[in-house]
């Protein structure tokens, strides 16, 4: 028999124990909230009463975000705030006053300058104030006997003074009564003094906190004692008067931990840093010595943010290292100057202008300080690089159309742009060479190599031999450095190994051109390694830079020496700073201390250009101009080495090149060595042998070498 169920209140229905009939199965428990089920939260009072809520709520946001409002907010702060500044700067002015911290204050900032002797003067001006403030502390505690001992003097004195004046009026008035009226008119006198006094003092008492308040608010206005974000814009202050205070407020605003410390240390003798500001141009200069701990290139590298602090653009304020020991020199362009053009170049202005290419300097245009730039071209090999389109053909033809005036100057000119940009030196100069193609880059490296030939005929002539000017110009000589054409003996023309032929022609141009006047002007442009190899860049004496993209360029461009020393082509703005370069160079005028100097060049348009160019040609009695240069009779020297073997098995290599040389003087000449030789044949898959101690070359070896060439030949032209 089964037990009953039974009802337990709260708990429902629990079986016996002993009822073993399956209990159903419990539904199953959700972990997601019903919807339905739970409490819903209260919502926002809708209807009339929670739309005033959000009304009134956006009211208020926009009366707090209301341009009116926050400029009144400004506005109360900043002068509040100049209250507070200006009590401070007074009770630090009346505390500086009273005590030995100003002295100290000098003293530590000159200290933190270096300068010993300065330290020693406010050493000693402290040591006499602080004797004067002992003196005047011992006299005070004698002051009040001796102002007692005044005090009793001067009513006796009174006193008496006003008793011989009442005798005098009383026997003038022969009244006796008058003997008291000078007293009696003074102690009148008091009680007037005390009527003004107790009339005025109550304004006073009230006016007197308000007063000072306003005298404090001045102080404060004045030297602006308020946070920088309540101060009114001050667009004014572009271009404003570079001043100590804007210099060394820019200096303190760096950034630099150390800078700022030791400004702060020094106060208002912050100034103390600064040499003494020079006009210089279209701007100042001022040279800035740094406190300890504080090294100049950390403020080159924060030129942009200096500028902004001069309240002015970056391009406008210009960091140089000069030779005094932890100093930097500012040169801080008038506002806009530099956006202005300069005047025109006076191979323009003065059509009777000559050159003289020794003893004269070019007018390339004009630095910084707007003094002329001039350079001097004698003896010294040129590159001028930067980006394309700078200006850099127009600033290097500007020097060469100078030379141009001098009638003893030749001009070997290789234009690799070919554009027309050298057109007007056809009838100027003896070789001109224009196109960006292979073959115009190896008429460039033929025309080099005959430079050499003349440099080397030079050095072999006999002493005090006299030469004229020859000068060699590549333009965009980028494009020879990297052309990749080989010639037959399998020599790049391009490259900068050994065995380019147009990088070892600039080599030797370079290492020995100058004694004998054979020089070579190049322009470039984006340099890089490959484009621009370290030997070549380095060979020229004068190096110029117009605008690049980064310091690595720039030291390529000029070295580390004027990099390190400020030179910063990388920091002018392509496109706004066309034909500005910076120079590296003796034969310019450079300040004392710097390593280089930035000049404006003067711009000669093509067809100005042209007008100059006909001048120069008028100098002359006429130039034959070639467009290629005369290689005279092609040779083969594989060809030319079977033949001076003829029959010989074997033939020691200097008699091989003894041979070449009289088959060939001009093409066989100083240039072919044994190493020349030996190349020839390793291209060829052959090379000399040693036989008995001594190189020779084996006949057999170039006839195989003629064959293989042949052959090879016969089925590159069947493919």
């Amino acid at each position: 028999m089964t037990e009953p169920a039974v009802q337990v209140p709260g708990m429902g229905t629990v079986h016996h124990l002993d009822d073993h009939r399956p209990t159903p199965p419990a539904e199953p428990v959700s972990l997601v909230k019903d919807p339905a089920t739970e409490p819903t939260t209260p919502q926002t009072p809708s209807g009339p009463q929670g739309s005033r809520i959000v009304r009134t709520g956006r009211a208020v946001r926009r009366v707090a975000t209301h341009d009116r409002t926050r400029t009144t907010a400004r506005f109360a702060v900043r002068h509040g705030m100049y209250v507070v500044g200006g009590g401070r700067i007074v009770a630090r002015r009346a505390w500086e006053g009273r005590t030995a911290s100003r002295y100290e204050r000098m003293l530590r900032a000159a200290e933190a300058a270096g300068n010993l002797d300065l330290a020693t003067e406010w050493e000693e001006r402290l040591s006499r104030f602080r004797a004067a403030r002992h003196q005047r502390r011992m006299d005070l505690l004698s002051a009040p006997v001796k102002a007692a001992k005044g005090a009793a003097a001067a009513a006796g004195l009174t006193a008496g003074g006003l008793l011989v004046l009442g005798i005098f009026l009383a026997i003038a008035n022969k009244n006796f009564a008058d003997l008291a009226t000078p007293t009696l008119a003074l102690i009148e006198l008091v009680r007037w003094i005390v009527v003004v006094i107790t009339v005025v003092w109550g304004p006073l008492v009230t006016l007197g906190p308000w007063a000072g308040l306003l005298a404090l608010w001045g102080v404060g206005r004045h030297q602006q004692a308020a946070p920088q974000w309540v101060l009114p814009a001050r667009s004014a202050d572009a271009g404003a008067p570079i001043t100590p205070s804007v210099v060394v407020t820019a200096l303190r605003d760096l950034g630099i931990a150390p800078l700022r410390q030791a400004v702060k240390e020094m106060g208002d003798a912050g100034a103390a840093m600064l040499g003494p500001i020079r006009i210089a141009g279209c701007g100042v200069e001022v040279d800035v010595t740094l406190p300890s701990g504080v090294a100049t290139n950390e403020v080159q590298k924060r030129r942009r943010k200096l500028a902004e602090n001069l309240a002015r653009h970056e391009h406008e304020v210009f960091i140089t290292i000069p030779q005094a020991a932890r100093t930097v020199r500012l040169w801080i362009a008038d506002s806009g100057a530099l956006d202005e053009p300069i005047g025109s170049s006076p191979l323009l202005t003065d059509t009777t202008l000559t050159a003289d290419y020794a003893k004269g300097r070019a007018p390339w245009g004009q630095d910084l300080r707007g003094d002329a730039a001039l350079i001097s071209l004698y003896q010294r090999h040129f590159l001028i690089t930067g980006l394309s389109n700078q200006g850099k053909t127009a600033a290097l033809r500007a020097l060469a159309l100078w030379l141009a005036l001098d009638a003893r100057v030749e001009f070997r000119v290789a234009d690799l742009k070919g554009v027309g940009d050298w057109g007007m030196f056809d009838g100027l100069a003896t070789v001109l060479i224009q196109g960006p193609t292979d073959d115009h880059v190896i008429e460039a490296t033929e025309m080099l190599e005959g430079l050499v030939k003349e440099m080397e005929r030079r050095i072999q002539a006999p002493p005090g031999t006299v030469f004229t000017p020859l000068i060699g110009i590549v333009d965009e000589a980028q494009v020879a450095f990297m052309c990749p054409v080989v010639d037959s003996e399998k020599r790049p023309y391009g490259g900068s190994k050994a065995t380019s032929r147009y990088f070892m022609a600039a080599r030797k141009i370079h290492n020995q051109g100058r004694a004998v006047d054979v020089l070579l002007y190049q322009g470039t442009q984006d340099p890089t390694d490959q484009n621009l190899p370290k030997l070549v860049r380095e060979g020229a004496h004068t190096r110029a830079s117009l605008a690049l993209g980064t310091e690595s360029q720039a030291r390529m461009a000029l070295g580390d020496k004027a990099v390190d020393g400020g030179a910063a082509p990388n920091l002018l703005r392509p496109g706004l700073d066309k034909g500005t370069v910076v120079v590296a160079s003796d034969g310019i005028k450079i300040p004392a201390g710097q390593a280089a100097i930035t000049v404006r060049t003067h711009y000669i348009s093509t067809d100005d250009a042209a007008e100059i160019a006909t001048r120069a040609k008028a100098l002359r009695d006429g130039v034959t101009t070639l467009t290629s240069v005369d290689r005279g009779e092609e040779r083969d020297p594989l060809t030319d080495v079977a033949a001076v073997l003829a029959d010989a098995p074997r033939m020691r290599t200097n008699e091989v090149l003894k041979r070449l040389h009289s088959l060939d003087p001009k093409v066989y000449g100083n240039q072919w060595t044994n190493d020349r030789l030996k190349s020839l044949l390793e291209a060829h898959g052959e090379e000399p042998k040693k036989s008995h101690g001594v190189m020779v070359v084996h006949r057999d070896h170039v006839l195989r070498a003629l064959a293989n060439r042949d052959t090879d030949g016969s089925a590159s032209a069947s493919q």
